[in-house]
């Protein structure tokens, strides 16, 4: 049986049941870093990675088709928020991906993130996630992968252990109560630091926007730690939310857009050296529709935008074989048609990045769909 201060040192972040986000951990050992964020709401990857060379998106997205941004190339520009990632993409460090969609068809958040995170063709076909299933085929030795979130993501469940530091089952703390518990700590010099790290740790949610981005780019620089370091973890998830624009887009994305920025350059200055054998995978469940609706938004799409980040990544570019955004080309007559599968983006990555032939790693992570192998590297050999 481990005492209170057995139990508290062996975490070292003290993410008790007090803390969040949630840490999430299960073993996979190598240097090359992953680290998977989840836009959860539907992120409008039109006006993330701005395809304003096509003479359709400018007639169609009106007042959201913003000035400015940095032009990426002959067709697509990156939205103006994105600061730092547009320094990361000159640098040759990230690429895009447009017109990208899972296998899931229909419009519901909750329905698209199971078929997101599990791998499957439908919802709920699968119990387990694509990212834990990847764990299995990575060595195990030390190392550990760890979840950011407010519980244990569905793309880490599965059969590879993934133990966790505070059960999810405990409601939320109050502050009375921390107050006591820091009262009771603050004159223990071994905890009492341990404590404090968790008390900012607690300070950090998915919400993107809080605290002007200040707490985004506190989460990407708590992954960051976390993944360097003697035994430190090399797969990481994070969770965001937020990205549901169905009204006052402009304002909204841009705040979110702005706090993913804080986050992925906070990660990169956090990792230091590591980042030169890091592949960071941003994606979201599916994306919004072409038209703009009467409230200054957009409503549940399908193709979207994905990102592929990290000193490992071949970048410069944006890979796309794009559809059109005429109304003849729209899928259902509303949305941007994918061309490309999320599946065959994440299991090409990750086969390149880990050094698996990516067709079994595919049949593995993605058991339903069919492979579907790029031409060209997505990340550096």
């Amino acid at each position: 049986m481990l005492d209170r201060r057995h139990l508290l040192t062996r975490t070292g972040l003290v993410a008790a049941a007090l803390a969040t986000p949630r840490i999430a951990l299960a073993q996979a050992a190598t240097e090359r870093r992953f680290v998977f964020i989840i836009q959860r709401g539907a992120a409008d990857g039109l006006n993330i990675v701005m395809p304003t060379g096509d003479p359709g998106f400018a007639p169609a997205r009106g007042a959201l088709a913003l000035p400015g941004g940095t032009k990426l190339d002959g067709m697509f520009t990156l939205h103006p928020a994105l600061v730092e990632t547009a320094k990361i993409y000159a640098s040759k460090e990230a690429l895009f991906a447009h017109a990208v969609a899972s296998p899931y068809r229909d419009r519901s958040h909750f329905d698209g993130q199971n078929v997101l995170e599990t791998g499957g063709n439908s919802a709920y076909q699968l119990r387990d996630g694509w990212l834990n299933r990847l764990l299995a085929k990575l060595p195990r030795a030390d190392a550990q992968a760890i979840a950011v979130s407010a519980t244990v993501p569905v793309a880490l469940r599965g059969p590879v252990e993934v133990a966790s530091y505070a059960p999810s089952a405990l409601p939320q703390a109050s502050d009375d109560l921390l107050a006591r518990v820091t009262q009771m700590y603050s004159n223990d010099a071994q905890l009492r630091p341990l404590w404090s790290s968790a008390m900012a740790t607690r300070q950090q949610t998915s919400d993107l926007t809080a605290a002007g981005g200040a707490n985004a780019a506190a989460t990407g620089a708590l992954a960051a730690k976390l993944l360097t370091g003697p035994g430190s973890a090399r797969i990481a998830m994070i969770e965001t939310g937020g990205w549901d624009t169905h009204s006052a887009q402009t304002a909204r994305l841009s705040a979110h857009l702005k706090g993913l920025d804080a986050m992925l350059a906070a990660l990169k200055t956090g990792l230091g050296p590591a980042w030169s054998q890091t592949l960071v995978l941003v994606a979201s469940e599916f994306g919004r529709t072409v038209a703009v609706n009467g409230t200054g938004g957009t409503d549940h799409g399908t193709g979207s935008s994905a990102m592929l980040l990290g000193g490992a990544v071949a970048g410069g570019r944006v890979v796309a074989d794009w559809p059109g955004l005429s109304p003849a080309n729209l899928y259902e007559g509303r949305d941007l048609k994918p061309t490309l599968g999320l599946d065959a983006l994440i299991a090409n990555a990750m086969g390149q990045h880990y050094g698996i032939d990516p067709a079994p790693l595919a049949k593995s992570l993605f058991p339903e769909a069919p492979y579907a192998k790029f031409g060209e590297r997505l990340v550096r050999a």
